[in-house]
């Protein structure tokens, strides 16, 4: 296995066993293909839920560049409930976990259809 397979099934891992979600691999899969070389540093592979410049981030670059949302209080509050089910005390969330989550929240999977 590659190393994107690799952290593809330790995605997969971190759905089921922290967030009580059985991903569909297909969709997990691409969501992790487009964060591109990002998802083998250390730094920029995860989010921190305490920082907002990194929430900032998510919302202006994921939710509404990517997925192509309005900015509204519907984006900052879909991100906690996200870092929430994931559990803010979790550490290490993975920023595929989070972008996942966050596109299955706004039933946006047609963008990487």
């Amino acid at each position: 296995m590659s190393k994107r397979d690799d952290l593809i099934a330790k995605y997969s891992e971190e759905l089921k066993d922290k967030c009580n979600i059985t991903p569909d691999m297909d969709l997990l899969t691409k969501v992790t293909i487009g964060l591109g070389p990002s998802i083998y540093n250390k730094d920029s592979s995860t989010v921190s839920g305490t920082d907002q410049s990194e929430l900032d981030t998510v919302k202006n670059n994921y939710l509404i560049k990517k997925l192509g949302l309005s900015d509204g209080p519907e984006l900052d509050s879909a991100i906690k409930s996200v870092l929430e089910v994931y559990g803010m005390s979790n550490r290490n969330k993975y920023r595929a976990v989070v972008y996942y989550m966050l596109c299955q929240h706004f039933k946006k999977e047609s963008i990487y259809g």
